[in-house]
């Protein structure tokens, strides 16, 4: 298999799954997808973390909040591997429940991932909000 389509593979199923779980309040998965070796960054839509430890942090705060996802559907915009390293440019469509308070929201995300131990973990991300949708 190709590096392209191993990545998109891990993308498509791993990562996403990850993320599925978060949006149902367990961050434990996400945090699985994350480095634990420095540099991590998160510039989030609503928090941000400047460490792997923060990053984890953040995942929590959010996973607390996040429950009874209806929706996790990724439209992917751009991406590309290099050896080890990769990225993606994506559209987060999300429906879920937020303290208690049904949730429709885009988020505009750009991810940098880094091969360790032959697996990719993420190691940096920027998420806003889609502007031609309201903010939650």
């Amino acid at each position: 298999m190709d590096e392209d389509r191993e990545f998109l593979d891990w993308f498509q199923t791993t990562w996403h799954e990850a993320d599925i779980a978060l949006h149902n309040g367990d961050a434990g998965p996400r945090d699985e997808t994350w480095s634990t070796q420095e540099p991590v960054t998160v510039f989030g839509a609503w928090m941000n973390a400047a460490s792997s430890e923060e990053a984890r942090a953040v995942f929590r705060r959010i996973g607390d909040s996040f429950s009874d996802v209806e929706e996790f559907r990724i439209e992917l915009v751009a991406h590309g591997v290099s050896g080890d390293l990769a990225y993606t440019a994506h559209r987060e469509h999300t429906t879920t429940m937020v303290d208690g308070e049904r949730r429709q929201y885009v988020l505009r995300t750009t991810q940098v991932y880094r091969r360790e131990g032959g697996t990719w973990k993420v190691v940096h991300r920027h998420a806003d909000y889609e502007p031609s949708i309201q903010e939650p």
